[in-house]
């Protein structure tokens, strides 16, 4: 297959430039037979891999566009290619843009997980460029963001093919044994469901700006009608198309599955919830495809009450009502872009792209109040 449709990282955006001396010279030492084998206690200066790696040359240094959040850039060195991912700019919520977290998340979850990168270095001194900031390796794939890459062969068969698999992918990680893996440390575990909702409320309005609505309306619903019962399995919570990477000379096998950042022990129908907020459906509004970040759209693909009903069915889970699953994670995507456009409105950041999050965020109420009002539960 062509090189041309393998993802390809882009040029720095201005205002968020690494200082590549500072890291190159880290990198080359935390990499060196002297540190290669310090991993057993996750130290500053951590590697998870079973020998040295000699980086040659100064890297060239490229960013990736896709993502809101984390920077995330590429260093080509004259020998191999490593991914480097740091906190962005400016305010941080609580708890949040925690790289030392996101490393060892996956470093834990990497022996039982097939799909998720290795991690190389962790840096935890922020002497070296002002931040926390983790190094990987670098997945060469296809990455599905609004539009597949075009020369890319496609038909219906092997998009609906495409669409299974990702979601076997998510299933894959949901069935792991986090406590025969001895992963009970990644999160709190039971109770998940009512602290997410206390939580992203409290974020929410922590980063209301003048210009969005108050959510009041969807908050309360959403407290007032928690399920019962909860099961507890690791949820990746970021879970869409163009953080996972495909295989370039298959492009509907999955190589691997990006971004952790938010990753916990949680509910499994929440991180569903979570991944359908960014599904939009070939026949939906011209708001929602004005939003669309995947190629949800394409003949092929399920519909989001497909994705449920092919979700529960392999996970072989009964439920009546998806509704709480399908607000929660509407309005926990209206949080995630609020934080953001927060930043942007107190002039923490310059990506244009971030200009206009406010009247994304009012169409995500929108679309809670009338997933409330057609489920006619008060």
């Amino acid at each position: 297959m062509s090189q041309n449709v393998v993802d390809k990282a882009v040029s720095v955006r201005s205002g968020e430039e690494l200082d590549i001396d500072a890291v190159d010279s880290w990198l080359k030492t935390a990499l060196s037979s002297k540190h290669a084998m310090q991993c057993d206690n996750e130290p500053t200066n951590a590697v998870s891999f079973s020998g040295p790696i000699e980086l040659e040359g100064q890297p060239k240094v490229t960013q990736f566009a896709g993502g809101a959040s984390n920077w995330t850039y590429c260093l080509d060195y004259a020998n191999t290619s490593v991914i480097l991912r740091r906190a962005p700019a400016g305010t941080k919520a609580k708890g949040a843009h925690d790289m030392g977290r996101e490393y060892r998340l996956q470093h834990a979850l990497k022996p039982v997980y097939r799909y998720v990168p290795q991690m190389l270095a962790l840096c935890e001194d922020p002497s070296v460029i002002g931040t926390d900031f983790y190094v990987m390796e670098k997945l060469t794939g296809v990455i599905p963001r609004k539009n597949l890459p075009r020369g890319l062969p496609i038909s219906e068969a092997q998009t609906k093919q495409l669409c299974t698999n990702v979601l076997d992918s998510l299933i894959e990680l949901h069935k792991v044994d986090y406590k025969q893996a001895g992963l009970t440390h990644l999160g709190k575990g039971a109770g998940y469901t009512e602290r997410q909702i206390s939580g992203w409320s409290e974020r929410y309005r922590k980063a209301k700006t003048w210009n969005v609505p108050s959510a009041k309306k969807v908050m309360d619903w959403l407290e007032r009608n928690m399920p019962a019962t909860e099961r507890i399995c690791v949820t990746h919570n970021d879970f869409r198309f163009d953080n996972v990477v495909l295989n370039p000379a298959c492009y509907t096998d999955i190589v691997g599955v990006l971004d952790w950042e938010l990753a916990t022990l949680g509910d499994p129908l929440m991180d569903l919830g979570n991944a359908l907020a960014y599904w939009v459906n070939k026949e939906d509004d011209f708001l929602a495809q004005s939003t669309r970040r995947q190629p949800t759209h394409l003949p092929g693909m399920l519909s989001r009450k497909q994705v449920v009903a092919y979700y529960c069915n392999e996970m072989e889970v009964d439920i009546d009502d998806f509704t709480f699953y399908e607000v929660y994670g509407l309005f926990r995507l209206a949080g995630i872009a609020q934080q953001i456009y927060y930043r942007y409105h107190h002039g923490q950041t310059n990506n244009p792209a971030f200009k206009n999050y406010w009247l994304f965020i009012h169409y995500l109420l929108w679309r809670c109040n009338k997933a409330i009002k057609a489920s006619g539960k008060r």
